[in-house]
């Protein structure tokens, strides 16, 4: 129920009380009560000063400190909150001064005073006031009773989530149930300010699903409230919207418990997360079960741009920057995560141009990832149309994840361009035993013309220099700790032993795969 500070001054506990300042902040909204006795005051003011809570206090600490008071007056009043009572008494401050009441006056704040003669306690004033913000003035307009009057109204309603949409829209608030992947599989909307994307992008940043209660969330002036619930032993995510921010949080968890009761007695069994079964199929490489959920989880005629696998980034991280591209160029995602790994596919409407724009912003968020996090890892397969080519993509992905990172161990993001190279390096490593010898033998002279030390010195550098640096010598020379000069010096020699320029365009790819396998095989 919304409780102003005029429906509380209705209350017994503040009969005789004075309104000194502030009267034209009386409709403010009373969400809580707290007290404030630090004798720190600028330590109570930050732990007191939550927006819409009525705080109460005899300002024993500073009963004759008046600047004091004024800094705490303003204080919580620049923090919002719903008023100030202070208890006036004998054996502390007897009056308010002057310029702690225009203090209030300024910001609007009601300020409040109660005789403190043992009549009216602030465990009695908490009481009423609390009452007060759950109950109302009439219990059977609470929105529980509503609410279980139209959810176990068997006769009327033919299922649970008929019964559920009667009640959000006689109670003003709306229901989402999501997977564990924040899939939506039951939604009851009764306004449209916010997308559920938007509300997901919001919780997560807040994290509130580390917490035991259901957890305020507030996005763009929309009240959500966010917690998990078993069905069928399997946790799901509930958010509930209190569209006109009527009810307390204690409400709402207790409809979230209603909610969750009269799915039991409904017998209510969600419907299949189809969007779920559809990544996880594709990352698995089953093409044929993703065709025929097209329809079911809403993604026929889209064009599928990117897949991708995130290694060792934190969560909230990555759908946070996933939620940042995604409202900035209207593109989709559809994500599972499984202990510090998140498979992913990003896809958008069909169109040409629209897919080429979505892939450079999609190269520009995975360069992105990797800022500031040495032991992340990036995967990814973009710049594809078809939801075949995303199905190719994983298998590419999975068949060369645990070896990429032997073959480029400086590298942090792997697009389509390793991926494939090192899977072909695999593809002649456990293919014809002719083939692979070809290649493991252009490097044979480094075992032949020097000596083993000096040879494997040469073929390192080679390798840093072709398949870290991009053949640049002095990104070679930082890479190995050494100086420029000795980088030149061993590439010459190496130069020597090929028999051949190395940088050559007819050179450079045997070499390249060549050193590639080297890598492998070491491993």
């Amino acid at each position: 129920m919304k409780i102003t500070v005029n429906d509380c001054l209705k209350l017994d506990a503040f009969g005789g009380c004075m309104v000194l300042a502030g009267h034209a902040g009386l409709d403010r909204r009373v969400r809580s009560v707290s007290v404030l006795d630090e004798t720190d005051l600028l330590m109570g003011v930050e732990r007191n000063g939550i927006k819409e809570q009525m705080v109460i206090t005899h300002f024993w600490s500073s009963s004759d400190d008046t600047d004091a008071q004024v800094k705490a007056v303003m204080g919580l009043g620049g923090k919002d909150i719903s008023a100030l009572v202070i208890y006036l008494n004998e054996r502390g401050m007897t009056s308010v001064n002057q310029r702690v009441i225009e203090a209030a006056d300024r910001q609007d704040l009601p300020l409040i005073t109660i005789r403190d003669e043992g009549t009216v306690t602030y465990s009695m004033l908490i009481e009423q006031v609390m009452d007060k913000i759950l109950y109302g003035d009439n219990y059977s307009d609470n929105i529980l009773n509503n609410t279980i009057y139209h959810l176990l109204n068997f006769e009327r309603h033919s299922s649970f989530p008929f019964a559920l949409r009667e009640a959000a829209v006689n109670n003003n608030y709306q229901v989402v149930l999501m997977t564990e992947e924040f899939n939506p599989i039951l939604t009851v909307e009764t306004r449209h300010i916010v997308s559920i994307e938007q509300a997901v992008q919001s919780a997560r940043k807040q994290d509130v699903f580390s917490q035991s209660n259901f957890t305020r969330v507030e996005i763009e002036g929309v009240v959500s409230y966010w917690g998990t619930i078993n069905i069928d032993n399997i946790k799901y995510i509930l958010m509930i919207v209190d569209n006109e921010d009527n009810y307390s949080a204690t409400e709402m968890t207790k409809l979230a418990e209603t909610i969750q009761l009269a799915i039991g007695m409904w017998k209510y069994t969600p419907e299949r997360d189809s969007r779920s079964e559809f990544i996880k199929s594709a990352v698995r490489g089953d093409l044929s079960f993703c065709h025929t959920l097209l329809d079911e989880a809403g993604l026929r005629n889209m064009q599928f741009i990117s897949a991708f696998l995130v290694k060792d980034i934190p969560s909230d991280e990555l759908f946070d920057m996933l939620g940042e591209y995604r409202s900035r160029y209207g593109f989709s995602t559809l994500t599972v995560t499984e202990d510090n790994e998140t498979y992913g596919m990003i896809y958008a409407d069909e169109g040409q141009e629209r897919g080429i724009t979505v892939k450079n912003a999609c190269l520009r968020m995975y360069d992105n990832f990797k800022s500031g996090r040495k032991d992340s890892r990036i995967f990814h397969i973009t710049g594809i149309e078809s939801l075949e080519a995303i199905v190719e993509g994983f298998k590419l992905i999975n068949r060369t994840d645990k070896m990429i990172e032997k073959v480029f161990p400086y590298k942090r993001v792997f697009s389509k361009y390793e991926i494939a190279m090192v899977c072909e390096c695999i593809y002649v490593q456990t293919g014809s035993p002719s083939i692979r010898k070809m290649y493991v033998d252009l490097l044979e002279p480094f075992e032949r013309e020097v000596s083993v030390n000096k040879g494997k010195m040469l073929l390192e550098t080679l390798s840093t220099f072709v398949l870290d640096a991009g053949m640049n010598s002095n990104k070679t020379a930082e890479f190995m700790n050494i100086h420029n000069n000795t980088v030149q010096y061993r590439l010459k020699k190496a130069n020597d032993i090929l028999g051949a320029e190395m940088t050559a365009n007819r050179i450079i790819p045997g070499l390249t795969m060549a050193l590639a396998i080297k890598r492998l095989e070491e491993i």
